[in-house]
């Protein structure tokens, strides 16, 4: 299948870059110290947009789409979490950057933040929007979420998922965007097709599916386990979630203190999940105080 044709956003450039078996589409705008940003589900880098403009005028940015997404390309396997941080690494490393600082959103953020516990050396500073630290315990306020997550075994479920994603209205990808933001009006006409048309590529659909399976089982528990509590995070950490996201609260969001030597956690008031697209304007302030 054809991809949709990459949308143009003044100042910023794209390429294509070699990795170990991956060929990784890249956008990058300004010049300065490197701002690496990591998109989510359904998104790929156009989920950016509203804030690269502003922070490409004190930064090097770069959003690359991940593998399986947007215009990288998506191979029949690699999607666990341990993969997805070799990619970012190995992106690194062809950038020829030692060290950067990070946004990440959604699963991005979760490949962040494993990224800063097992690479350390390599992440200034870290930003993450609207997912939990690696440290959460369990919380009876989990349970109670799990209906309302019910889209994430969806798309895990092979041959289900992929179809939910590429066939037909796309009713996955859409319900998503719809039901996870606080505003319908954050995403225009545009933005849903530029999320939606990558997946309608079913090597796409199936990568989706494969990232939803391989995050959250077997990796989900082993959160709550107790895998990550055994490290230390020490890159400096802003974790913002939205006031209105129904499975982010402050009481499953604490008890990181033993295990993070320098976190703060802020809700975003008038956000739900997709907090760039919602409330841009307060992303981009926040990131500017907290990058320097």
């Amino acid at each position: 299948m054809t991809l949709p044709e990459l949308p143009q956003l003044d100042g910023v450039e794209h390429r294509f870059l070699d990795l170990p078996g991956l060929r990784m589409h890249v956008a990058e705008a300004g010049t300065g110290e490197p701002l690496l940003l990591l998109h989510g589900f359904p998104q790929n880098w156009w989920g950016w947009y509203k804030v690269l403009p502003a922070l490409a005028q004190r930064y090097r940015v770069i959003a690359p789409d991940l593998r399986g997404a947007g215009w990288t390309d998506a191979p029949a396997t690699g999607y666990t979490a341990e993969q997805l941080v070799a990619d970012v690494v190995a992106l690194l490393d062809a950038l020829e950057l030692d060290r950067v600082r990070i946004m990440a959103h959604d699963w991005g953020a979760l490949v962040g933040f494993l990224l800063c516990l097992d690479h350390p050396q390599r992440v200034e500073r870290y930003l993450s929007l609207a997912i939990p630290h690696p440290f959460v315990k369990f919380n009876p306020r989990l349970v109670t979420a799990i209906p309302r997550l019910w889209f994430q075994y969806a798309i895990a479920t092979p041959a289900l998922g992929p179809m939910l994603l590429a066939k037909g209205r796309q009713p996955m990808a859409h319900y998503l965007l719809d039901h996870y933001t606080s505003d319908r009006r954050a995403f225009t006409q545009h933005d849903r097709e530029l999320f939606a048309a990558p997946f309608r590529d079913p090597a796409r659909a199936r990568a989706g599916s494969a990232l939803y399976r391989h995050f959250i089982v077997p990796l989900f528990p082993a959160v709550m386990a107790g895998r990550y509590r055994t490290k230390q995070l020490v890159t400096p950490t802003l974790i913002l979630y939205g006031g209105e996201d129904p499975n982010m609260t402050a009481e499953i969001l604490d008890g990181h203190q033993n295990y993070a030597d320098d976190l703060t956690i802020e809700a975003v008031d008038g956000a739900s999940h997709f907090i760039a697209d919602e409330k841009p304007q307060v992303v981009i302030d926040r990131a500017l105080a907290f990058f320097g």
